[in-house]
């Protein structure tokens, strides 16, 4: 019987040290496409899960974006997946354009930005992604 139940540190899901086991902590991914049910306070409620902060919503599934910025570099997860033809952007309380460089490297991989504000966008991407559309929304959290 000896050795076939694992030890207590085999099960420690938090990032602490014990016995020279040092268990990794993963960013913030949701596997899957997901409707948000509410936004707002920091952040973001979808499948049954909250987020705070900002999120990226992309066909292989919902990332924290840590990097929140219209950019190419803020948006390389959008750049580095297939089938997206619509980018929703979120851009907070009010709606802020994308920056000239952003539309014009979304349009060389064949994206359509559209930028609004972020409650316009969660709502806009829900009806594309219940239509089944190949969106992705770049949501910045807000108050």
């Amino acid at each position: 019987m000896a050795g076939l139940v694992p030890a207590i540190h085999e099960f420690l899901v938090f990032p602490v040290v014990l016995h020279r086991a040092m268990v990794t902590i993963r960013n913030a991914h949701f596997p899957g496409r997901a409707p948000i049910d509410t936004y707002g306070n920091g952040g973001f409620r979808f499948a049954g899960m909250s987020h705070r902060g900002s999120i990226l919503c992309l066909p292989s599934g919902i990332y924290g974006w840590d990097d929140a910025r219209f950019d190419e570099a803020g948006l390389a997860k959008v750049f580095e997946e297939t089938g997206i033809e619509i980018l929703i952007a979120g851009t907070g309380r009010e709606l802020v354009p994308l920056p000239r460089p952003l539309r014009e490297r979304l349009a060389e991989a064949g994206i359509v930005g559209e930028p609004m504000s972020t409650g316009a966008a969660v709502r806009t991407f829900n009806v594309l992604l219940a239509e089944e559309r190949p969106v992705a929304a770049a949501l910045l959290a807000v108050d």
